[in-house]
């Protein structure tokens, strides 16, 4: 029992001993800590008002805006740890061999970061554009810092690593899209008739944007007739909708001027011998006598 009330007295002894030692240095660090967290807020706010001034896209001033607050909570973490008494130079070199570690199990994923801090700040493309790339084309509606994500007509989506986007040709069709119809009408068309009638086609339509200019030309002539280019500027999202629209009225304006649309057409002849004219049993007569 003696022994057993030693053992608790010197509990009690050491516990009020470390409590004494380093009881206010924690509540100092816990202090400093939750000062850092006021400071790294304070810098966040301080730097997008900062960045508001700049033309930056909205995922490069949030992902700048959470680096400064990392960095300044960091600076009270190592202040709040030298105040504990920590030894700062061998904490950094494990963190230093675990951060090797780490990276090097996840070549995958810090590629992605890399690629998107690159499209995040050399911006070959915005949110809102038009992409082709990878084998994927659509509007981009997010970058993201390891993915960029589009959107397509039918409403689906592609995510896409941004590492699979660093490096490869990128087409950026940007906001707008020029359509490439062929209207093709027979060779005996007015074809001062038919540039008009098309051309006031595209301006009833409201997709159709005045400025690019749409251009309606004689592409070619063909055999089946004369081919007219018939390209007008949508914006991206009526793309879709804007080709069958066109594409109807252009029909309906040419059936109501009686303009012809040429009709695909292929002349055969034949050729014939008199030999084979005859009926079957006078030409195995003629094979016979021969």
């Amino acid at each position: 029992m003696g022994e057993q009330l030693k053992v608790v007295d010197q509990m009690t002894t050491t516990a009020v001993d470390l409590a004494l030692r380093f009881g206010p240095k924690l509540v100092v660090a816990l202090v400093i800590l939750a000062a850092g967290v006021f400071a790294a807020r304070w810098a966040g706010r301080a730097l997008r008002r900062a960045l508001g001034k700049f033309q930056l896209e909205p995922p490069a001033r949030a992902l700048t805006e959470r680096l400064a607050q990392a960095l300044v909570f960091a600076l009270f973490v190592i202040i709040a740890l030298q105040n504990l008494g920590v030894e700062l130079l061998p904490l950094i070199a494990g963190l230093g061999i675990a951060g090797a570690g780490i990276a090097l199990a996840m070549q995958g994923v810090l590629g992605n970061v890399v690629a998107g801090l690159t499209i995040i700040f050399s911006r070959p493309f915005r949110v809102g554009d038009y992409i082709s790339i990878v084998g994927e084309e659509g509007e981009v509606l997010e970058v993201r810092l390891f993915t960029t994500t589009l959107g397509h007509a039918d409403r689906s989506r592609v995510v896409i690593p941004n590492r699979k986007i660093v490096g490869e040709i990128l087409h950026n069709y940007g906001t707008v899209r020029q359509l490439s119809l062929d209207v093709t009408l027979a060779h005996d068309t007015d074809v001062g008739l038919a540039e008009t009638v098309i051309v006031e086609a595209l301006r009833a339509n409201s997709r159709v944007l005045d400025d690019p200019a749409p251009l309606v030309a004689v592409r070619r002539l063909s055999d089946a007739g004369i081919v007219f280019a018939v390209a007008p500027w949508v914006e991206v999202t009526d793309y879709v909708p804007a080709t069958g629209e066109i594409n109807q009225a252009i029909l309906e304006a040419f059936r109501s001027r009686n303009i012809a649309i040429a009709v695909p057409q292929r002349e055969i002849r034949a050729a014939t011998s008199s030999a084979y004219l005859r009926r079957p049993d006078e030409r195995l007569a003629g094979r016979d006598a021969a």
